[in-house]
């Protein structure tokens, strides 16, 4: 049996997708993470292995609060430049996810 290229492969309806909700008690906690993780990283700027260490840690420990969320990685490859450990970076990441969630696929795009 030959497969249609032109028809999809999947049949029926997709399935809705539905932002998964932080409790006030998660979100609370990773703010707490990533603002002693700022303070520690700020004192560790002139270390860079223990800096590394500190993010790594505060990556790992926000993925467990937060869950998998895309923002976080743009945040750990922010903290690995040199001179960036001076801004609040963890916090602005964790802000990013209380305000706008997981980022979400768009729809089918429909071609002429």
């Amino acid at each position: 049996m030959a497969k249609n290229p032109g028809k999809p492969w999947f049949t029926g309806a997709p399935r809705p997708t539905f932002p998964l909700r932080l409790s006030k008690t998660r979100l609370a906690l990773a703010f707490l993470v990533a603002a002693g993780s700022d303070g520690v990283s700020y004192g560790t700027a002139l270390v860079p292995p223990v800096q590394w260490m500190v993010d790594l840690l505060t990556a790992l420990l926000l993925f467990g609060l937060l869950g998998w969320r895309w923002a976080l990685l743009p945040g750990l490859v922010a903290e690995a430049i040199p001179g960036v450990a001076v801004l609040p970076v963890w916090l602005l990441v964790v802000a990013s996810v209380a305000l706008w969630g997981a980022i979400q696929r768009s729809g089918p795009y429909s071609r002429p």
